[in-house]
């Protein structure tokens, strides 16, 4: 493609894409939808919260969305950090629940690496709570390192151990716990 943008890469009938702002919508719905079993209608829209339009109209062009003929089914909101020039950050991913165990999200995060070792980054980080013992586990197995107080951002964050694992106290406000994973890239 002539305008900077990557040619769609395709497998099995599913397109892997660049995101667009036009997406908001349907990742909103999904994000609804696909986290409905396991949350309220309420819970599922307050979690859609989390990802303003704001995301899709600046970081658009460093989030993948994975689609096939019946829509968008999966994807990954992520961004090059402006402050921190060596690092990445992952901010939100979605895999459709008939998709999952399937290997979608290591393409989309597989994806992502690619790209952020390409323009240069070093590091992806990622947040999770660590309640979510799932996505730890995901994060482990994609090679995420857990972060101590003393690695983090720089930020005074308390840290307790849930499973082992440092917990950074009120790390997105009180009660919002989080446990801090980096994973560091090979640069080309």
């Amino acid at each position: 493609m002539g305008d900077g943008r990557r040619a769609p890469e395709r497998t099995d009938m599913q397109e892997l894409r660049t995101a667009r702002t036009a997406d908001h919508p349907a990742l909103v719905a999904g994000i609804r939808q696909w986290w409905g079993d396991t949350r309220t209608p309420e819970q599922a829209r307050e979690l859609s919260l989390l990802l303003p339009r704001l995301f899709l109209q600046h970081f658009a062009a460093t989030s993948l969305v994975l689609e096939d003929g019946t829509g968008i089914r999966a994807f990954l909101v992520g961004f090059d950090s402006a402050d921190h020039p060596e690092q990445a950050y992952i901010h939100f991913v979605g895999v459709d629940p008939r998709l999952r165990k399937q290997g979608v999200a290591r393409r989309l995060y597989t994806a992502f690496f690619e790209r952020a070792a390409a323009a240069g980054r070093r590091e992806v980080r990622a947040v999770v709570s660590p309640g979510n013992t799932g996505s730890i586990a995901f994060h482990r197995a994609m090679g995420f390192e857990p972060l101590g107080p003393e690695d983090g951002d720089g930020a005074s964050h308390g840290d307790g151990g849930g499973d082992r694992l440092p917990v950074h106290r009120d790390y997105d406000g009180p009660g919002q716990d989080r446990v801090y994973f980096r994973r560091w890239l090979t640069v080309r």
